[in-house]
């Protein structure tokens, strides 16, 4: 369970660091795919299967700026995910590291005495 609830944070953080780069990379290629234009600075008119997609595929371009929060804070994110899991690595070890000494230091039973 632990593994699987680390696996879905880590894929949950570069899901964080990468969304506004999907969606304008999507805008992008809807509009060139159409052969629309698509900028920042104005809505451009692009019909995609006869419906106005213009301000649509806007939005999708601009949320590309979303990337100066969540590449910083994702990529902190990942750190602090790293290093988390880094000592709880590490204490793994070492407790195992411990019980084996201690089941090592233990005085084993002796068999008991053969009868003739």
């Amino acid at each position: 369970m632990k593994k699987l609830l680390a696996i879905l944070l880590f894929f949950l953080i570069l899901l964080w660091i990468v969304w506004p780069i999907a969606l304008t990379a999507t805008a992008g290629a809807i509009a060139t795919a159409n052969g629309c234009q698509l900028n920042e600075a104005q809505i451009n008119s692009c019909i995609v299967n006869g419906r106005e997609m213009g301000d649509t595929l806007y939005t999708l371009g601009v949320m590309g700026w979303f990337m100066l929060v969540t590449i910083p804070t994702g990529l902190l994110a990942l750190l602090i995910f790293l290093l988390a899991l880094l000592i709880v690595w590490l204490v793994g070890r070492r407790r195992a590291r411990r019980r084996a000494m201690a089941s090592s230091d233990a005085p084993q039973p002796s068999p008991p005495p053969e009868s003739t």
